[in-house]
């Protein structure tokens, strides 16, 4: 026995264009006679009561449940290159800091660490730079060269310049002052013995050259008049 052929359902308010009917709302509502029900319910319309909803049936428990929730860190695949020095740095460069605490001073470079920052020192008694860390990005390469055969920098690598971590306890309203006075302590001794280790073979190479010793104290700046393009460092 062949199917039953089903009509096409056909809209009572065709459009026009689309998203718009040819007849109005209230052509409609007469159109489709809704006025007649609501008259014969006493003018409103009927209301039904919706059916009861079947019991759902009970969820079975997972066979496995998960264990604590613990952030896993995403696994980095990239294998980091070690960043490459500019050709124009090389052990005993005087660099010109160009941003930062000791914008403008002179720096004698020592080496390069693990991380690809710069090791340099002032040294600290010419014009107050200690041994620090610098992004050869913000440096600039001069002409002179300072002896660094003499200095020894083995000892000083990413980890040496790291910041020590220390547990906060709440303090009272006395003990904050007193505890502002101790967050300002000196340097660590050992660090004070290993800049003067450095800074003295330093120094004694600096001083044997006529005037080097006058052009890394004093501060880089421009000018009135001065050309940065033309400039020959």
């Amino acid at each position: 026995m062949a199917p039953k052929q089903r009509t096409p359902r056909t809209s009572r308010n065709p459009d026009l264009i689309r998203g718009i009917g040819k007849y109005s709302r209230s052509q409609m509502y007469h159109k489709r006679g809704l006025w007649a029900i609501k008259a014969k319910n006493g003018g409103v319309f009927p209301r039904h009561d919706a059916k009861p909803k079947a019991p759902s049936p009970a969820e079975k428990p997972p066979k496995f449940y998960p264990a604590d929730d613990v952030k896993k860190p995403l696994i980095n695949k990239r294998k980091p290159k070690p960043t490459k020095l500019r050709a124009s740095i090389t052990p005993g460069t005087v660099l010109i800091i160009l941003a930062g605490r000791f914008k403008g001073k002179r720096v004698v470079f020592l080496k390069q660490l693990p991380s690809g920052l710069l090791l340099v020192s002032g040294p600290f008694k010419i014009n107050g730079v200690p041994l620090r860390r610098v992004n050869q990005s913000y440096v600039i390469g001069t002409a002179t060269k300072v002896d660094v055969s003499g200095v020894n920098v083995e000892k000083f690598d990413d980890k040496y310049f790291a910041k020590e971590t220390k547990m906060k306890k709440k303090k009272g309203e006395g003990e904050f002052f007193e505890a502002e006075k101790e967050e300002k302590s000196s340097l660590p001794q050992e660090k004070k013995d290993d800049q003067k280790s450095v800074d003295t073979p330093l120094i004694k190479s600096i001083e044997g050259v006529p005037d080097l010793k006058t052009y890394l104290a004093a501060r880089f700046s421009l000018k009135a008049g001065m050309k940065p393009h033309e400039l020959v460092f």
